[in-house]
């Protein structure tokens, strides 16, 4: 049941991405669900999208100077921690009897990696990093915001609302999820987002929730919001298609969930996307993210025929060994057999690498670039891992040395080592831009600066060989997928491809 929420009018207010190249592609849709259900409440909202604005603490500011609202409620991936950090203090210093929440992926993360610690009875760092947000923020919000956000605004509420207890009433099911109303996408400026699948322009939407799998670099493996998946009703998702197209003249969709294809009705979701087409006389293109080891001749088929051209696959590694060190599930031949099945159904592929895990040597960044090579994906890119909080890589870390944490494979017992990182305040650790890589881990066999090196080789090399160009504007260059970071649950921006940064007048 909903606490009756005493504060009736809210900011909501959406950080910049300082670390991406080009901000304005996928609005935040997670902010703008909460929005849509405070608005279905009778509460008045305010939305703040600092996304691509370079003077972001000064428009701040004097937005909340003026501001009617009586509550700043932030959302924030890790590594828009920074960049909230600031917008928390301007909100504190400007209104300082304001209450301020934090809501998003950060706090749900650190949160579960701080039970994870608290059930085993040990002290780290998840127990450390959520003191830290209790000291900065008066509310803290895990997991689903949708019921929780509602506790949040009560007379007195708690210091942290736990959506992310699948027990409680503010956990979503199916048919909750599917109740929701659309994400609202009229708070923002629609036309100011700018992406495209081929040639057809496009805006975001988010299907399903939650991956089911374990890999070691994703976020969210010990909490229920991000590892348990959740649906909404194919006709539930085909209405949200049908207005987004009737309200903004959009004809392209990024279903910018993880693995679309763990749907076990993704066929008859593509099957019902395509007769929708048929009946309103348009065609739609699609783009997502499918599993390789699950994806079959039939979805692929389907996928065409719904308008996919693109799909999106995290195969992070053409090693055998370090995708077991990931605990990927899918072997280099069924990455392989991914890309078969694609080709064959006129599905291109881009393929989604990474660098850094456990075990990682020359040797197995070697080996992912000859087998991009010799698979050949329409488009790839390849980062360097970050280990945040709620990956495994970070909660199952131990200090190994002063400032040093180190992951060991529980089979193999590879390790993986990082440094410790304050995440409210350092930014410079996630970098998108070609030559402007850090890397704040390392392995037994490379030292940061060679994880970096290599990975810079491994991609001139590849887009020479395989004419592959840097795709200038295009939205999918971004950590998409690898860190579980992203306003919508375990996928994680990877880079994107240039600078758009907009300076707002104030005067």
């Amino acid at each position: 049941m909903r606490a009756h929420a005493v504060l009736n009018r809210v900011c909501l207010i959406i950080p910049p991405s300082i670390f991406l190249l080009d901000e304005r592609v996928f609005m935040t849709l997670g902010i703008l669900k909460i929005a849509a259900v405070l608005e279905a409440a009778g509460i008045a909202v305010e939305l703040l999208d600092l996304a691509g604005i370079e003077n972001y603490e000064e428009v701040a500011r004097l937005h909340v100077a003026h501001s009617e609202a009586n509550c700043f409620g932030l959302t924030a991936t890790t590594p828009q921690m920074p960049a909230a950090t600031k917008l928390q203090r301007v909100i504190r210093a400007v209104r300082p009897h304001a209450r301020i929440i934090l809501g998003g992926p950060h706090v749900t993360l650190v949160h579960a990696a701080s039970r994870q610690e608290r059930k085993r009875q040990v002290t780290g760092r998840g127990q450390a990093a959520l003191r830290q947000l209790e000291d900065m923020f008066d509310v803290l919000v895990a997991g689903d915001g949708e019921q929780a956000v509602f506790e949040a605004l009560s007379a007195h509420p708690p210091k942290l609302v736990d959506g992310d207890d699948p027990s409680t009433s503010l956990f979503l099911t199916n048919d909750q999820l599917t109740a929701l109303p659309f994400p609202a996408r009229h708070l923002v400026d629609v036309d100011g987002y700018h992406y495209s699948i081929d040639g057809v322009r496009a805006l975001s939407m988010i299907a399903q929730l939650g991956c089911p799998f374990g890999c070691g670099f994703c976020g969210g493996r010990k909490s229920p919001m991000l590892r348990r998946t959740r649906m909404r009703s194919a006709a539930n998702i085909v209405d949200e298609m049908v207005h987004i197209h009737h309200t903004y003249g959009i004809n392209g969709f990024m279903l910018y969930d993880d693995e679309l294809n763990v749907n076990p009705g993704l066929v008859e979701l593509m099957q019902l996307i395509t007769s929708t087409q048929r009946r309103l006389g348009v065609e739609f293109r699609l783009r997502g993210f499918i599993k390789a080891e699950l994806f079959t001749e039939e979805q692929a088929q389907a996928m065409y025929a719904a308008g996919f051209r693109w799909i999106l696959v995290g195969f992070e590694s053409g090693h055998e060994r370090i995708l077991a060190n990931i605990q990927k599930q899918a072997s280099l031949a069924d990455n392989t057999r991914c890309i078969d099945i694609a080709r064959r159904h006129g599905l291109k592929v881009k393929a989604l690498m990474s660098v850094g895990h456990p075990g990682e040597s020359a040797e197995t960044i070697r080996a992912t670039q000859d087998w991009l090579l010799a698979v050949k994906p329409d488009d790839f890119d390849a980062s360097v891992i970050t280990t945040y909080p709620g990956t495994p890589y970070f909660d199952e870390a131990v200090e190994t040395m002063p400032n040093i944490w180190t992951y060991t494979s529980p089979k193999s017992r590879d390790r993986l080592h990082s440094l410790d990182v304050d995440y409210r305040e350092v930014a410079e650790y996630y970098k998108g831009v070609p030559g402007e890589y850090r890397a704040y881990v390392f392995t037994d066999h490379l030292d940061a600066a060679q994880l970096v090196q290599l990975r810079d080789g491994l991609e001139h090399e590849v887009r020479s060989r395989l004419n592959i160009p840097f795709s200038q504007g295009a939205a999918s260059l971004r950590y998409e997928h690898s860190m579980g970071q992203s306003a919508i649950p375990s996928s994680i921006l990877r880079t994107s491809t240039f600078q758009t940064s907009r300076r707002v007048q104030t005067g």
